[in-house]
C-alpha cells in the first residue's frame, strides 16, 4: 500500500507536469505575400527555461526577437509561461522544423509549421519596384557584362527610411559599381545603378535578388481606444538573374581586347643599381586575372611589385639589378579577342641595358679525362721514385709537426680573419648565394637584395643565420 501512494503521488506529479510544461509554434499568419514580415511564436510553459537561439528560419536571418511573460493561476497554483517571437522575412513557402527547448531539464519540442508565401503580381501598379536585367544572357569566364538594377518609386508614395541589401555576387568579379543615375518615368522616380560584372567559373550562375526595406507609418488604435502611429517595414525583393558562363579556349585565361607596352627609366646603369621599369596592360576585360608579369632573366635580380588596377589599367613595377649587360624579355599575354572570335598574343619590345664597367665573364674550363689519366700516371711514377727511407722521415716529420701543431693552436690567430663579417651584406650575400637550395637561406637571401638594392631596412633574424652559417661551414 505503501508503494501504491508513492506511486499515485509521482502520477499527479508528472500530470501537474505535463500539464503546465510544453512547448507549442504558432505562425500570427500562415499566409503572406513576398516581401511581408512573418512572425514564428513560441509559448512556452515552465519553472526553469532555457532560451533557444534560432538564428534563420525558412533559409532566411532572423531581423528581429521579442519576448513576454504570462502569469496564470490554476487551481490556486501560479504557472508562468514565456512567448517567444522570431521575425523574418521568407521568399518561398516552407515549413518549420520543430524547434527544441529545454524545459524543466527536460528537452521538449514543438509541433511543426507551415507558412506560405504569394508572389507579388509584377504587373499591378505598386508603389515600389524593384527590379534587374543583363545586357547579355551568355558569356565566357571573365568576359565583362552589365547588370542592371532599377528602383521605381510611384510619386506620391510615402517612404519614411528604407534599407537597400545588394545582390549576391557570389562567382563574379564586381569590376566597377555605377554611381547612382536618377530620372522620371512617367509616374516613378527611378533610380538606376550599373554594376560591371565579370564571371570566375563555368555553369549555370545565379545573381540573387536585390532588396530594399521600406518603412511607412501607419495609424491604428491602443487599447484605450487612442490613435497611435506605428512604423511598418516591408521588404521588395527584385527578380533574379541566371548568366550562362562557358570556358575560354585551352591555355587561354584572359578575355577581352588589350594593350600591351613596358617602360625603363634608363638603358645604362652601374654594377648593382636598379634598373625600373613599368609594365602597363590597358583594355577592357578581365584585368583581375593576371597575377604577375615578371620575368626570369638569367644571372639577373627581378623585383617585382603587387599589381595595380585603375578602372581600365594594370601596372607593374619592376627593378632589374646585375653586374654586366642583360636584356629585359619582352613582356607578353595572351586574351581571347571577342571581336574577332581569335586567341592573340602581345608583346612588347626586348629593352637592352648596358651596365657600366662591367666585369667580363670568366671562361669555365673543363678538364678532359686524357689529362687527368696522364697527371694520375705522373703522379705514380713520382710515387715509386721516393725511396723508403724518405718516407720513413717524411712520417717522422710529419708527426712531429702534427704535435706542434696541435701544442700551439695557431688557427686562434686567425679565426677572427677568416670569419663572415655579417655586417657587410654583400659579403654575407655572396657566401650564402651557393645554397639558396635551402628554403631558410633563400628567405636571408631575399632580405639582403632588398636592404642592398631597394634601400630596404628589413631585420634578419640572427640566430637562424648563424645557425645557417654552422650548417654549411661558411667562413
Amino acid at each position: 500500500m505503501k508503494n501504491l501512494g508513492k506511486i499515485l503521488l509521482l502520477l499527479l506529479v508528472t500530470s501537474h507536469v505535463m500539464l503546465f510544461a510544453g512547448v507549442k509554434a504558432s505562425l500570427e499568419q500562415s499566409t503572406i505575400s513576398m516581401g511581408d514580415t512573418a512572425t514564428l511564436n513560441l509559448s512556452i510553459s515552465g519553472k526553469d527555461i532555457k532560451r533557444p537561439q534560432i538564428l534563420k528560419l525558412c533559409d532566411t536571418d532572423v531581423v528581429a526577437t521579442g519576448s513576454r511573460t504570462n502569469i496564470e493561476m490554476v487551481n490556486g497554483n501560479y504557472n508562468r509561461s514565456y512567448v517567444l517571437s522570431y521575425q523574418f522575412v521568407p521568399q518561398k513557402d516552407c515549413e518549420i522544423q520543430p524547434i527544441e527547448v529545454e524545459v524543466d531539464g527536460v528537452i521538449q519540442k514543438s509541433s511543426s509549421v507551415s507558412l506560405k508565401v504569394k508572389p507579388v503580381d509584377r504587373s499591378q501598379d505598386s508603389d515600389f519596384i524593384l527590379s534587374l536585367s543583363s545586357d547579355k544572357k551568355e558569356v565566357l569566364v571573365g568576359e565583362p557584362f552589365e547588370a542592371t538594377l532599377l528602383f521605381k518609386q510611384k510619386s506620391g508614395a510615402q517612404a519614411v527610411d528604407s534599407k537597400y541589401i545588394a545582390p549576391d555576387l557570389k562567382g563574379f568579379w564586381n569590376k566597377n559599381e555605377s554611381k547612382p543615375i536618377q530620372y522620371k518615368d512617367g509616374d516613378y522616380a527611378v533610380t538606376k545603378v550599373i554594376y560591371t560584372l565579370s564571371a570566375q567559373r563555368v555553369g549555370e550562375l545565379e545573381i540573387s535578388p536585390a532588396k530594399i526595406q521600406i518603412a511607412s507609418r501607419s495609424n491604428t488604435r491602443d487599447m484605450f481606444g487612442m490613435w497611435m502611429q506605428n512604423l511598418n517595414w516591408k521588404t521588395y525583393f527584385s527578380n533574379e538573374l541566371k548568366v550562362t558562363v562557358k570556358p575560354l579556349p585551352e591555355g587561354v585565361f584572359l578575355v577581352g581586347d588589350f594593350t600591351i607596352s613596358a617602360s625603363a627609366d634608363k638603358n645604362e646603369i652601374n654594377p648593382n643599381e636598379a634598373l625600373n621599369v613599368v609594365v602597363k596592360v590597358k583594355g577592357e576585360g578581365n584585368l583581375e586575372d593576371i597575377k604577375t608579369l615578371k620575368p626570369y632573366v638569367d644571372n639577373v635580380s627581378v623585383f617585382d611589385e603587387k599589381i595595380a588596377i585603375q578602372n581600365s589599367e594594370l601596372s607593374q613595377k619592376m627593378a632589374f639589378v646585375a653586374d654586366a649587360d642583360f636584356s629585359v624579355p619582352p613582356f607578353s599575354i595572351k586574351y581571347f579577342d571577342l571581336k574577332t572570335k581569335e586567341v592573340k598574343t602581345i608583346a612588347t619590345e626586348e629593352i637592352k641595358v648596358k651596365v657600366n664597367g662591367a666585369k667580363a665573364k670568366k671562361e669555365l674550363t673543363i678538364k678532359r679525362q686524357e689529362s687527368e689519366d696522364t697527371a694520375t700516371q705522373a703522379l705514380e711514377s713520382t710515387k715509386t721514385a721516393i725511396s723508403y727511407s724518405w718516407l720513413l722521415i717524411a712520417f717522422a716529420a710529419g708527426l712531429a709537426g702534427g704535435i706542434l701543431i696541435m701544442m700551439l693552436k695557431p688557427w686562434k690567430f686567425f679565426a677572427k680573419d677568416k670569419s663572415v663579417n655579417i655586417k657587410d651584406p654583400k659579403i654575407l650575400l655572396m657566401k650564402l648565394l651557393p645554397f639558396k637550395s635551402d628554403e631558410e637561406v633563400q628567405k636571408i637571401v631575399d632580405i639582403l637584395e632588398k636592404n642592398i638594392y631597394l634601400n630596404e631596412k628589413i631585420e634578419i633574424d640572427k640566430k637562424v643565420l648563424k645557425m645557417i652559417l654552422k650548417k654549411y661551414s661558411i667562413s
